[in-house]
């Protein structure tokens, strides 16, 4: 049986996943190897570099024990039997598909250096998320030239930020793809054994290489389109007097469809939708596939749309200026319980704002940090703040864009008794009770719901 595993690769996949492998297979040694010092050692220190609840927990029940983190790749190679490959492939930003392809530079680069490192047989997982066929890639560089014999599986992770532990420890379902031949069936045996320690085996689904690299493209691109379309509809909403949490709640009844991902927002954001929508609109168009393209297309235009919309919206109910006032932004991350600010759309919000000449105040209790580097440019036209009633003291406006449970728990009559009025509160991610934010004073604008005004 296979007994070391290696994760090239320690970011917000890679150390997750391994993490809860280690935990959960204490005969296996699990290593965790990237090139990025500051972030290995703070792994190393049990601190990890990235926010997730239980994250923290878990590495500490496994590091030193099982669980290694180390810069030393080439030395890692060498040892370990199963290698699992989570570097970065992020959109292109130049050449042929720039914009929409993945960039498989840092892929391509990991896979020459397995090859080169190997003495003996690997198995090879892609956990990267990748374009179709891009398996076929790996194998060809890893299995040219004779010598050690690589098999290549795709096993890609379904996990979403705020609930990684959760989704690695009670999955839906774990994807393994491999060749349909006695060494594939071996290798993807293999990954079942691990998966099999902790998941139900019924939920460990095994398929064709190219199957299980489309269906994690798939997967986002359905999610991504259910938010867009509930925001399409929102618009529809305000401009009736209809309410979209009421069609929402109508429509997730349908057992055809179900209530998940039907809450109308500012949009959605993270390292992974827009992504992944693109790479498949690109892969589409490769494909000769045109209106393909242009439907998932849509999808990404229509996200871009609602946060327009939603600076827009401000605007007009401020007079259609926002010159030299305060607004007071309440989060920053692309989503609750976590720090990742990756195509956050509160990114376009501020830049939007600032554009206007508005004085933002930006306040999250976990990526004030990351907000201060996405914003670097901006100068002193943001301001940053560690307390949301010091954010709020002084604005014309509050711009909720992350629904974290702090915010649902403040005291806004402190907060509105402290803003300039006419006080608008802006709720982006329809977190909090209008009617509540009414009585107390604010002019309240939610989307897909008529606005509450004095």
């Amino acid at each position: 049986m296979k007994k070391s595993i290696l994760c090239i690769g320690a970011g917000y996949v890679g150390g997750p996943t391994m993490a809860v492998i280690a935990d959960r297979c204490p005969d296996y040694r699990v290593q965790v190897a990237d090139i990025n010092e500051a972030r290995i050692r703070a792994w190393q220190s049990g601190e990890p570099p990235i926010y997730e609840p239980g994250l923290k927990e878990v590495v500490a029940r496994a590091l030193n024990r099982n669980l290694f983190f180390t810069t030393e790749i080439e030395k890692a190679i060498e040892e370990a039997d199963i290698i699992f490959v989570s570097v970065n492939t992020p959109t292109k930003t130049f050449g042929e598909g720039a914009g929409m392809a993945a960039d498989l530079q840092y892929w391509e680069r990991t896979a020459r250096q397995i090859k080169s490192c190997a003495k003996t047989p690997k198995i090879v997982v892609e956990k990267s998320t990748v374009p179709v066929r891009t398996a076929e890639a790996m194998d060809y560089i890893l299995n040219s030239g004779g010598g050690v014999h690589f098999e290549v599986l795709s096993n890609p992770e379904f996990l979403a930020e705020g609930t990684a532990i959760r989704d690695l420890m009670e999955p839906d379902r774990v994807l393994i793809g491999g060749k349909n031949t006695p060494e594939g069936r071996a290798a993807m045996e293999a990954l079942v054994t691990i998966y099999a320690r902790w998941v139900p085996r019924e939920r460990i689904l095994t398929t064709g290489v190219w199957s299980s690299e489309l269906s994690k493209l798939a997967a986002n691109a359905f999610l991504a389109q259910r938010i867009s379309s509930i925001n399409a509809l929102s618009a529809l909403c305000e401009t009736t007097g209809a309410d979209i949490g009421e069609v929402a709640l109508a429509v997730g009844r349908d057992s055809r469809i179900g209530p998940r991902f039907l809450g109308a927002g500012v949009g959605f954001g993270g390292s992974c939708f827009r992504k992944d929508l693109l790479n498949l609109v690109y892969l589409c168009e490769c494909q000769g596939l045109r209106e393909e393209a242009e439907y998932w297309r849509r999808v990404v235009l229509m996200n871009d749309h609602q946060r327009h919309r939603f600076v827009r919206g401000m605007l007009s109910h401020m007079f259609n200026t926002v010159v030299g006032k305060r607004i007071a932004v309440f989060g920053f991350a692309f989503k609750a319980d976590t720090g990742d600010t990756r195509d956050s759309p509160a990114i376009y919000v501020c830049r939007r704002l600032v554009e206007e000449r508005a004085q933002v105040v930006v306040h999250d209790p976990r990526a004030l940090d990351n907000a201060r580097v996405d914003l670097a440019d901006l100068g002193d036209a943001v301001a940053y703040e560690t307390d949301p009633y010091r954010a709020a003291e002084g604005a014309h406006a509050i711009a909720l864009l992350t629904a974290w449970d702090l915010y649902a728990q403040l005291d806004y009559q402190r907060i509105y008794d402290s803003m300039i009025k006419p006080a608008c509160f802006f709720d982006g991610r329809n977190q909090l009770d209008p009617d509540k934010l009414f009585s107390i004073g604010f002019n309240v604008y939610t989307v897909g719901r008529p606005p509450r005004t004095h």
